[in-house]
């Protein structure tokens, strides 16, 4: 880690700040553990260093790799820990994970072996795959989204994102937990809160194609509401046509906060240029 943060950093009263930091350890149950490898948990600066390591140890050996050994379109997408790569062929697929696997043991680290995968994905998965006489193309999740092979209106191929189950699931069980401790406050407090946690859910998944789901969030987030609103008191008779109102009052619908991918990496240019 020293001689990576070496290459960019010549004070080495810095280095020796860091070095310090990495050796702190963590407090457990009251007591000081030592660190005796890798980042403490939870410190500040760990994601930080984490992705200074990661950056040396894997981003800049893939471009090595995709400019000496790939034939075709490698496509590679880290974000912390999570990492995608594409390929054309699943010959450079294998050869990549292999190499990738020994690269990190290198310097100490290994691939989760319940989370690393090959999967047949993309424009073609869906045919050459039924020509084998195998089912639909598996799908795989990455930074709250399930990525799925799917077409368009047109019939034009794109991948479809959903939000994670699981995640989801998570989210909803989490707003019942705060409803039930929020119960007796006012209506509006409680209307206002499920705004804000609403519309910062939306404001991450609502990308395109991935509405419906979220109109089932919104259906399920309503519900929770109103079970919580009826056990504030046992004479409470609250009808879905009253409820109705209250809830488009203050939960928000789903929209579409995120253009579409073709719309976010379209290049403009004027005049002449040659990326026209």
């Amino acid at each position: 880690m020293l001689m990576f943060l070496g290459h960019r950093i010549a004070d080495r009263r810095l280095l020796g700040l860091i070095c310090k930091w990495l050796q702190a350890g963590v407090v457990e149950d009251g007591r000081r553990v030592a660190a005796t490898k890798g980042t403490p948990q939870g410190a500040v600066i760990s994601p930080l260093l984490a992705n200074i390591y990661l950056h040396y140890v894997l981003d800049l050996w893939a471009r090595q790799w995709r400019e000496r050994h790939a034939r075709g379109d490698v496509i590679v997408v880290r974000y912390a820990d999570d990492s995608v790569v594409g390929f054309r062929t699943k010959v450079q697929a294998q050869q990549f994970l292999v190499q990738l696997q020994e690269r990190l043991a290198r310097f100490g680290l290994s691939l989760n072996a319940l989370k690393t995968r090959l999967i047949e994905f993309g424009r073609f998965a869906v045919t050459n795959r039924r020509k084998r006489g195998l089912r639909k193309p598996e799908t795989f999740d990455f930074l709250g989204f399930t990525h799925c092979c799917s077409v368009s209106r047109r019939g034009d191929f794109q991948v479809l994102r959903l939000t994670v189950k699981k995640r989801m699931r998570a989210t909803l069980l989490a707003i019942r937990e705060e409803l039930s401790r929020r119960r007796h406050d006012l209506v509006r407090v409680q209307g206002q809160w499920l705004k804000r946690v609403v519309s910062g859910y939306f404001n991450y998944h609502a990308v395109p194609g991935n509405l419906i789901r979220l109109s089932g969030f919104r259906l399920a987030v309503c519900r929770l509401w109103r079970q919580a609103l009826k056990r504030r008191s046992q004479r409470n008779r609250l009808q879905w046509s009253r409820y109705g109102r209250l809830a488009d009052l203050y939960i928000p619908r789903p929209r579409n906060a995120h253009p579409y991918p073709e719309d976010r990496f379209a290049s403009h240019t004027r005049g002449r240029s040659r990326m026209r």
